[in-house]
């Protein structure tokens, strides 16, 4: 285990975020989709860029001073439901561009600006698809946290968004760019390893703590709740369901399975191509925490794909994962093996092979800078970015999946062509989502 690996055993996702070297890495622009020419309010090759932040809490601040280390972008706008995140938002503006930005509590005022080039989503789940969608519409690019949304359904309405309105959105699972990992998934698609039938990704997580059991009470002075829940169902308000404990909470979000797993799940894709699962079954339970969260503790979701079986696990309380890595994806081949996760990756070769050298490699530099830099290259070349829409939405949708085969406690068998799940309407309902009112979501096919 390298030294990377073992200094973030004792601390949490977020402190990651925030304390994770922002070095720069280089890495030329993706191509992709739905290419266009750049129009004239496009912004050109030297032009600056202004972006608008949605969501100002750990991830959007992180990914703020991120955006910050490209000379030309600008954040004249920030929106948050929280007083506290803005005013942390707008010190980072200030410190870094020497300019006091704007601060609203409603996303639609930050569309409603025209000197916006590109919006940054950085909320909480359930609010990625409609500032998504709306920024779209408005003729804004977008950069937007992973997972690509909180249900299928939303994801195709912000893929079809994207296409409709031709505009630049990249998903944010930084990884996609990191430079070993690239290096090992283009291995694999090589054939190198021989025909790979299992892939395994997981997550064990040792800082992943109880929450406890608060009673509902107040929300915090100066946060807008009712905005905060946005389309979520209305209830009262428990700490343990706002902020960053939003993802233990199946109105807001996926748990682990898609806080992590479309992290993991991005990975082992990118060495297997983009086909879509026929079918996958789960098990799993909150086996570990005694709190009032509701996503599991701990979970296995296994995929049927028509060329191979992918392997999902992740469990809370303990940082002793496979091959004594607290989180990684491991590829099997018929001529060897690669284990790959932040630190590096491993070649393991067949004993009776001879085609590959086992040996080591070391990792590589924070992908984020090289994330948004993508982007923001392919905002000015008109290219979908390395995580265009297309790869956010199908590998967000794996995830769901998992998530729905548990939660019914059944084998679901995925039409991917529809995006519907065969012979069972209410995992099938599951696919779907219910807004509160008065939001409602454009491009929405099921409502």
């Amino acid at each position: 285990m390298s030294a990377k690996t073992e200094s973030m055993k004792n601390i949490s996702r977020r402190q990651f975020v925030t304390s994770t070297s922002l070095a720069a890495l280089a890495l030329s622009a993706g191509s992709g989709p739905f290419i266009r020419s750049a129009r004239a309010q496009e912004p050109g090759a030297n032009s600056k860029i202004r972006i608008g932040l949605i969501g100002c809490g750990g991830m959007g601040q992180g990914d703020l001073e991120c955006f910050f280390l490209n000379s030309e972008v600008d954040c004249p706008v920030i929106c948050d439901v929280d007083d506290a995140h803005l005013a942390k938002a707008s010190e980072i503006c200030e410190k870094k561009r020497n300019a006091k930005p704007e601060a609203v509590k409603d996303f639609r005022r930050v569309l409603d600006r025209k000197d916006i080039d590109a919006v940054l989503v950085a909320t909480p789940d359930h609010w990625h698809a409609l500032p998504t969608v709306m920024a779209c519409q408005a003729g804004k690019d977008v950069y937007v946290e992973k997972p690509l949304a909180r249900t299928i359904d939303e994801g195709r309405a912000m893929l079809d968004a994207a296409k409709k309105h031709n505009r630049v959105v990249q998903m944010g699972s930084q990884w996609r760019s990191s430079k070993h990992i690239n290096e090992a998934a283009d291995m694999v698609k090589s054939g190198k390893l021989g025909k790979v039938s299992i892939v395994r990704g997981w997550a064990y997580l040792d800082w992943l703590p109880s929450i406890g059991k608060p009673a509902n009470g107040n929300p915090p002075a100066g946060v807008d709740y009712d905005m905060w829940l946005g389309p979520a169902p209305k209830v009262p308000f428990n700490p343990n369901r706002f902020h960053f404990n939003f993802r233990w909470f199946w109105d807001y979000a996926g748990g682990l399975m898609t806080d992590w797993g479309v992290h993991l799940i991005n990975m082992m894709l990118m060495g297997m191509g983009q086909q879509a699962p026929r079918s996958v079954f789960s098990a799993g339970g909150k086996y570990v925490l005694d709190d009032n969260s509701e996503t599991p503790d701990s979970q296995i979701a296994v995929y049927e794909f028509p060329d191979f079986t992918l392997i999902w696990e992740h469990k809370a309380g303990l940082n002793n994962g496979l091959h004594g890595r607290s989180w990684g994806v491991q590829w099997s081949g018929t001529e060897g093996t690669i284990i790959l996760n932040d630190g590096g990756y491993q070649i393991i070769t067949e004993p009776k092979r001879a085609n590959l050298d086992s040996e080591r490699k070391p990792g590589s530099p924070d992908p984020r800078p090289a994330h948004v830099r993508n982007f923001l290259d392919c905002m000015k070349s008109r290219q979908q970015p390395v995580l265009n829409l297309e790869v956010g939405h199908h590998v967000s949708s794996v995830a769901h999946l998992g998530n729905i085969a548990l939660r019914t406690g059944r084998k679901i068998n995925w039409n991917s062509a529809e995006e519907r799940v065969m012979d069972d309407p209410a995992a099938d309902r599951m696919i779907g989502t219910d807004y509160r009112g008065p939001w409602k979501l454009p491009y929405l096919k099921r409502v």
